[in-house]
């Protein structure tokens, strides 16, 4: 059985790629370090952006274990234009995945990509892998193995928030579990 340990990252200032993590998402991603020790990490993949590593910190000094950055994993472009309506957008995006606004990523090309790099984990030889990313990316990886994950679930996840993937050694659809509380 492989585990991926698909989680957002811990409450943060901003959303561009250099926001920091609150002093209430440096305390959570303390929390997170004890809450995944009991699950044998033996591997961690994390999007660039700062407020990904600076989550998944506190368990690579914990376990001596390296933050391997991944650039797939980054957040998604809805627009490179300023939306007054981007609730609404991305709503649209989650119902045809193939809606691109301008400067934007579809949610299927998004979701292509996050995909293309759990992909590769699933077949590392490490057995409990750990995933850094961001909210949107995440909902849209969850689509992927599961149809049922959509707009509402996105607006459902908390910041952190973690979905175990299990797969068994056959490569059959995946289980998938929230398991952070």
């Amino acid at each position: 059985m492989k585990h991926i340990y698909l989680i957002r990252h811990c409450k943060a200032a901003g959303q561009e790629p250099g926001a920091q993590l609150t002093a209430e998402g440096h305390a959570e991603a303390e929390l997170l370090a004890n809450f995944l020790t009991e699950k044998q990490i033996d591997y961690i993949a994390s999007s660039p952006y700062d407020r990904a590593i600076s989550t998944i910190q506190p368990l690579a000094q914990k376990h001596k274990l390296k933050i391997n950055v991944d650039d797939r994993l980054r957040e998604r472009v809805l627009s490179a234009c300023e939306l007054d309506n981007w609730m609404e957008r991305l709503k649209e995006t989650f119902e045809d995945l193939d809606i691109a606004l301008p400067g934007g990523e579809s949610s299927r090309e998004a979701m292509n990509r996050g995909v293309s790099a759990i992909e590769e984990l699933l077949v590392r030889t490490e057995r409990n892998v750990v995933v850094v990313t961001h909210g949107n990316l995440m909902s849209l990886i969850l689509k992927y193995y599961d149809d049922q994950y959509g707009f509402d679930e996105w607006r459902g996840l908390t910041n952190p928030d973690v979905y175990e993937i299990v797969v068994d050694k056959d490569g059959v659809k995946p289980n998938i579990n929230r398991i952070w509380k």
